[in-house]
């Protein structure tokens, strides 16, 4: 038995060394030759992508879930596509023209704003409310904050509110004038409404509660804190209530 395991061990150790041989035997005569790098002839699978525009469906599928997974939209919307076809860009307005929509829209909010200051305080005073004149005042009103709002309102496309005045000091300029006139406006306000009989009221209270009120939203965080902080204090010194 032991012989026969020896032999059958030989046998195989034999045939690995004749496969061996052979092996050396046929790798010695493969020629060593360069690789063909020449481009190929037909079209390559990038060629199939690039066509049929999926590396562009596979970018917008990863900016999707990366927008889904973050919950924050997605900032890169350039296209990084250097052969597809340039999206049209939207025409854009003129500054001057940008300027007059803003002064329309912001004035036309305030104007019916003036609207409804002017009926709350007709009703509080259970004064007949004639329509025709609180349009007419609303009206008068929004022509009014059209002006001031052109003039004094910081816009993107001309910032300067003194022209000559240095770049750096135009906003806190801005920022001092709002200030002064919401302080001023919010306590003459509380003052007329505990002062001044239901007539001066009623022609005063809606204009003046306007500019009290643009004037806060105009005015930084900082300026506007101590701005009604200061209305505030002015109520309580004098014992007024709202």
């Amino acid at each position: 038995m032991a012989k026969t395991t020896r032999k059958s061990r030989k046998e195989a150790e034999a045939k690995a060394a004749e496969q061996a041989a052979a092996a050396d035997i046929d790798a010695a005569g493969i020629k060593l030759v360069q690789p063909d790098r020449s481009a190929p002839q037909g079209k390559t699978l990038l060629d199939f992508a690039g066509e049929q525009n999926l590396f562009q469906q596979a970018d917008a599928r990863q900016r999707q879930l990366n927008k889904e997974k973050t919950g924050e939209p997605d900032s890169d919307d350039e296209s990084d596509d250097g052969e597809g076809d340039e999206e049209e860009e939207e025409p854009s307005i003129s500054p001057f023209a940008e300027r007059i929509l803003d002064t329309i829209l912001w004035c036309v909010s305030l104007a019916m704003l003036h609207f409804t200051l002017d009926v709350l305080v007709q009703n509080q005073y259970a004064v007949e409310i004639e329509w025709h004149v609180v349009i007419k005042r609303s009206l008068q009103a929004l022509g009014v904050f059209c002006l001031i709002f052109y003039n004094l309102h910081r816009h993107p496309s001309d910032p300067r509110l003194l022209p000559g005045l240095p770049t750096r000091y135009q906003d806190p300029l801005r920022q001092m004038l709002f200030f002064v006139t919401s302080t001023v406006t919010g306590c003459y306000l509380i003052h007329i409404t505990n002062e001044y009989s239901y007539i001066a009221v009623l022609k005063q209270a809606p204009p003046i509660g306007c500019l009290w009120i643009w004037a806060v939203i105009e005015l930084n965080l900082a300026w506007a804190v101590p701005s009604l902080a200061i209305a505030g204090g002015y109520m309580k010194y004098m014992g007024y209530k709202i």
